[in-house]
């Protein structure tokens, strides 16, 4: 088996949380480098890896050949190429960039060189969007008519860091909306209209803290929402169709799992709650049935699986550039839904 080195360019909460203790699990995947200004921070974790001060520098050594960049959002550009140009394989931190242009440049440049592209949009793996998708494929629900996400949370208090400042690429439309529009796109493919509704809720808050999106389907809406001052949560995932609905509280545990220092392959990796299963309430001829639907459970390994699979064997990437691109696509559809107070219906 071909050994790949990944190199992580930017060793913060992403590069180190989401990212190296996957790759670590991940056969044919070998952790060789970061780029960070903080090499000690590292070397606690890791210190069997190179450690650089810029990207160049690793670039230059050429000690790698997939390069992860976990860089803020403005950044992911000029990383990104300096990488392709090289020669590397390249994963990008969601969202993939700011804008729909910039996402193009890169997968031009990626065709250009000959080399892979993805975008690390882990939460296709969430346990519970594997289960509603696989409920979903079954047809219980029959003919779809609502699909609503939400992914809230209670932070009342603005943080010192770039997601909130007033810059492009920041607030929460790109951070978790770049999440709920993805999995939207995964399941029902790009809509034919955009309306949303954005805010800055809370004291202090520079950009963008509370989104309300509907992507319009012909037969369908996906209602997408996420606020900060949500104490309370209500269900993360409601699906309503003519055959019976869907409802899914709790989010999965990966993220909680990660920062708590656990990895794929530990005891209860992914699984669900009993307590939280989905309940499905669906009709079978005049019998109405409510059942709880187990969830499956979550694997954010699949993605660098994926990943490795695309390299050495030439298969698909895991979440393409172009879905990506079509995220950011739907993201400037909705700023410019907000900025002009209407809906605006998608060039085919």
């Amino acid at each position: 088996m071909m050994t790949i080195r990944v190199g992580i360019v930017g060793f913060g909460l992403s590069g180190s949380v989401f990212h190296a203790p996957i790759i670590e699990r991940v056969e044919g995947l070998e952790l060789a480098a970061a780029v960070s200004s903080n090499a000690a921070k590292v070397h606690q974790t890791y210190p069997h890896i190179k450690v650089y001060a810029d990207i160049d520098t690793m670039l230059a050594e050429d000690n790698v050949d997939l390069v992860v960049i976990c860089t803020p959002n403005t950044t992911h550009v000029d990383y990104a190429k300096k990488a392709i140009e090289t020669g590397k394989h390249v994963v990008v931190e969601k969202p993939f960039t700011v804008t729909a242009d910039e996402a193009e440049q890169l997968i031009a440049l990626a065709r250009e060189r000959g080399v892979r592209l993805a975008v690390y949009h882990n939460r296709r793996w969430d346990n519970d969007f594997r289960t509603m998708k696989a409920l979903l494929e079954t047809e219980m629900l029959g003919r779809l008519s609502t699909y609503e996400a939400h992914f809230d949370r209670f932070r009342p208090q603005v943080a010192d860091r770039w997601r909130e400042k007033d810059m492009p690429g920041s607030g929460i439309l790109y951070d978790l909306g770049s999440h709920l529009i993805d999995q939207a796109l995964d399941l029902f493919g790009m809509p034919q209209t955009v309306y949303a509704d954005l805010r800055v809720e809370r004291d202090g808050a520079q950009t963008v803290d509370y989104f309300h999106l509907i992507l319009g389907y012909p037969n369908m809406r996906a209602i997408l929402h996420s606020g900060s001052l949500v104490k309370m949560a209500g269900p993360r995932f409601t699906l309503h169709g003519d055959r019976g609905s869907f409802v899914k509280y709790g989010i999965d545990p990966q993220e909680s799992q990660l920062r708590e220092g656990k990895h794929p392959g530990d005891e209860g990796w992914g699984e669900d709650n009993r307590e939280t299963y989905g309940k499905l309430s669906r009709m079978d001829g005049e019998q109405s049935i409510e059942e709880a639907i187990p969830t499956l459970p979550g694997c954010y390994e699949l993605f660098y699986e994926g990943v490795y699979e695309a390299i050495q064997h030439g298969s698909p990437v895991p979440v393409s550039a172009e879905d990506a691109l079509n995220t950011i696509r739907i993201i400037q559809y909705a700023i410019q839904s907000h900025e002009s107070q209407r809906t605006i219906r998608i060039p085919e």
